[in-house]
């Protein structure tokens, strides 16, 4: 594990996010960051995008692999002792994976679960576990429209997302008493390094944005700027929500075309 130098404001909240080169990741740490907060970045490489993001950022850098519990308790170990406490964690680690069942192989499930359930489960024992020694914080992860409506070919993923809902509000119900806050947010399909493959196709990207309401699929700062809200302590009576940021995708039908 390395720790990159930057600078600490020792008034500030810290946060602790998984995931933190990704597209949201990286969106998130931009916002948190220009509201003062002090950062550990973690991500399962630190050679390239994490690196340069806490450097330009004035971030602490960690690697971690959120399937290994171990590794998530020593990334978050390693944070607690740079700042003192732990206000925040996200968890914004995780896969896309879109087959039907009858296709998905046993090696594909397995990853889809590690990588979306597994890593919360892992990320929730340890940061709860500190927060109610520590007089509280927030918890968020990232579930998706897709555990709320059902959609073609996401059986997968629909159940590691529908499984991180569930174990965020119960969660929620057993470490309210400590005043630890875990709520998930729930994305729509998000231009990210992640769903390039989407994306990036004309026809993909026409039929993904129909399904929106709102006409158009979710960028970055979108989903970044509902965890930054979840995450403020002034959010405090917020908790076990599944916050739907989505463009309507998970509650509204879209309009149907007319001639």
């Amino acid at each position: 594990m390395w720790l990159l130098h930057d600078r600490m404001n020792t008034s500030a909240p810290n946060a602790l996010i998984f995931g933190a080169a990704g597209g949201i990741g990286a969106a998130l740490s931009r916002r948190l960051r220009e509201k003062g907060w002090n950062l550990a970045l973690a991500s399962r490489d630190t050679s390239g995008a994490l690196t340069a993001l806490c450097e330009d950022i004035d971030a602490t850098a960690l690697r971690s692999d959120v399937t290994d519990l171990a590794s998530v308790e020593a990334a978050f170990g390693a944070a607690q002792e740079k700042f003192g406490r732990i206000d925040g964690v996200v968890n914004c680690v995780g896969s896309l994976l879109l087959k039907p069942a009858h296709l998905t192989s046993a090696d594909e499930w397995a990853h889809t679960i590690a990588a979306n359930l597994t890593s919360s489960f892992n990320i929730l024992r340890t940061a709860a576990g500190r927060m109610m020694r520590s007089g509280g914080g927030s918890i968020v992860l990232m579930s998706s429209a897709v555990a709320q409506r059902g959609m073609i070919n996401h059986e997968a993923i629909a159940a590691a997302k529908a499984g991180v809902v569930g174990l965020a509000q119960s969660a929620a119900a057993t470490y309210a008493r400590y005043n630890v806050r875990v709520n998930c947010v729930a994305p729509g399909l998000t231009r990210t390094p992640l769903t390039t493959t989407l994306t990036t196709n004309d026809a993909s990207l026409k039929a993904s944005t129909a399904l929106h309401p709102l006409g158009r699929i979710g960028e970055p700062r979108d989903i970044a700027s509902a965890i930054a809200w979840l995450l403020d302590p002034e959010q405090s009576w917020v908790t076990a929500q599944d916050l739907a940021v989505d463009g309507g995708l998970s509650s509204v039908q879209p309009r149907l075309a007319t001639a």
